[in-house]
């Protein structure tokens, strides 16, 4: 799993509607961190660079879905009991209300691709993002499908577990946000699973799992 004195900066975000805003967690190693909450996803993509990330990992779609079925990534992790919200066209996510926080997500991939572009596969030496699911993040590090409803206990507990000092995290947002660091983080040391494919866009999940298994 990444060690503490791992030299990779990473930044994880979880990402609201437009009145929540995004919310950032940056790690150095699995000691330190840094936050920010903004709304404004270019000064966000501006605070990365500053940051000196490697990796940005996203909550949010980094494709939408095309004409056909939903997104591979999206099936597959349904396929292994994690199963997300698919993402839909960009047509009926600008027509309907439950959709509209991804609209934001969109906008950020977009901020973020002149110095963090996306990963699609390829093998890569610069800083990079990706897209993560907290759920699915929180159930690879535990070893089996942990349950959402009790996210708040069962993610901050792993994340314990994995060394990170999470008295600062003081709402589930923020604890998202560093899963998705941590996602991050593993990526960056190669220590992942990519679900999908170039087309629709990949996934990315920990291929690790912590020593001591979280509660169900």
């Amino acid at each position: 799993m990444p060690s503490p004195e791992t030299k990779s900066r990473v930044i994880g975000i979880d990402v609201g509607g437009a009145r929540k805003g995004f919310h950032a967690v940056m790690l150095d190693g699995t000691r330190s961190l840094k936050k920010l909450h903004t709304r404004d996803p270019d000064a966000l993509a501006r605070w990365c660079l500053e940051q000196a990330a490697q990796v940005v990992a996203v909550d949010a779609p980094c494709r939408w879905r095309g004409a056909g079925l939903a997104r591979l990534a999206e099936r597959q992790l349904a396929a292994a009991g994690m199963a997300c919200y698919y993402a839909p066209t960009e047509e009926r996510a600008r027509e309907h209300a439950f959709y509209q926080w991804m609209l934001p997500g969109a906008a950020l991939y977009v901020a973020l691709q002149p110095h963090f572009p996306l990963y699609l596969g390829d093998a890569t030496t610069g800083p990079v993002s990706i897209e993560t699911f907290p759920h699915a993040v929180a159930c690879a590090l535990a070893g089996h499908v942990v349950s959402a409803k009790k996210k708040r206990d069962v993610r901050g507990a792993l994340l314990v577990r994995a060394g990170i000092d999470t008295s600062e995290l003081t709402i589930i947002d923020e604890i998202d946000a560093t899963l998705c660091a941590w996602a991050a983080a593993c990526f960056a040391e190669g220590a992942f699973t990519a679900y999908g494919d170039k087309t629709d866009g990949f996934m990315i999940v920990p291929s690790i799992v912590l020593r001591a298994n979280a509660t169900r």
